[in-house]
């Protein structure tokens, strides 16, 4: 009995990922291919975000190398 409702588990899985695949690659096909012009655009915003994250990264490796500095100001004002 077990192994039925093993089964059938396994089968609603499989046939959710399938859907969902399907309606990706439907997706997919309809979509145009972009011109130049939003190629450039597209590549233009992925360097932005990657830059972005470096900037943020680079942001927090400083703040946590002065975190004992910034403490040390912020106790003697006071």
């Amino acid at each position: 009995m077990k192994m039925v409702y093993l089964v059938l588990a396994a089968t609603a899985v499989a046939s959710i990922v399938a859907a969902a695949m399907t309606v990706l690659v439907r997706r997919r096909r309809r979509r145009p291919d972009s011109g130049s012009e939003a190629q450039r655009i597209e590549a233009a915003a992925t360097r932005g975000v990657r830059d972005a994250r470096r900037q943020a990264h680079a942001h927090q490796h400083f703040n946590d190398v002065g975190g004992i500095s910034a403490l040390r100001d912020r106790d003697s004002h006071s």
